[in-house]
């Protein structure tokens, strides 16, 4: 992915929006929007739509994830949190949301192309399976199968990321099926063979 993104950030430490303005247009991306905190994040992307948004957890009033929840109920976009601490609760409220990338302080340049590519294209991932579906839990419990399918397939033929969902759109078109059907027979397949010897 070599296109230029219209990026969203959030965080109450004046350092790390600093840190975004200056690092996001080094990467290729424009900066759209500079937020303090989870509701001037909200407020300002319902007009803004970026492409993507960076977000900190802990802010004042409205807390990251919350201000994702809003902003993906109206408009699904890719997100990815921020924070100064490994908490698994809070990982388990960003799992049910559209949150595609985590980023733990402190931030570094080499941490955040990376972590932009992958969300980008889980999101894109995504949306493409939301088609399928027009029932948003659901298509959020298949991205889940999706993901492990294409784990399993990177895994057992050397695939990249990207590759590994193409072969699983081409296995679907192939058999006349929805994406996640062969998701589930490829994760039924290799739960039966218990790791052992698979050709996929």
């Amino acid at each position: 992915m070599n296109r230029s993104l219209r990026v969203a950030v959030a965080d109450d430490e004046p350092r790390m929006r600093e840190f975004y303005k200056e690092m996001l247009p080094l990467l290729g991306h424009e900066v759209v929007c500079v937020a303090k905190s989870g509701a001037e994040l909200v407020s300002e992307c319902q007009s803004l739509r970026p492409d993507l948004i960076i977000t900190d957890i802990k802010m004042p009033d409205l807390d990251g994830i919350e201000a994702a929840k809003q902003l993906c109920n109206q408009d699904p976009v890719p997100v990815i949190l921020v924070t100064a601490h490994d908490d698994p609760e809070l990982l388990a409220r960003a799992g049910d949301t559209h949150i595609l990338g985590y980023l733990v302080k402190p931030v570094k340049r080499q941490d955040l192309q990376p972590a932009i590519l992958i969300a980008v294209r889980r999101f894109e991932e995504f949306q493409a399976l939301s088609k399928e579906t027009s029932d948003l839990r659901q298509a959020l419990k298949d991205r889940k199968l999706i993901e492990r399918a294409k784990g399993i397939l990177m895994k057992r033929t050397g695939l990249d990321e990207a590759a590994a969902f193409q072969r699983l759109q081409k296995m679907a078109r192939d058999n006349n099926r929805k994406l996640v059907q062969i998701a589930e027979m490829v994760v039924t397949v290799e739960d039966a063979y218990g790791g052992g010897d698979l050709k996929l």
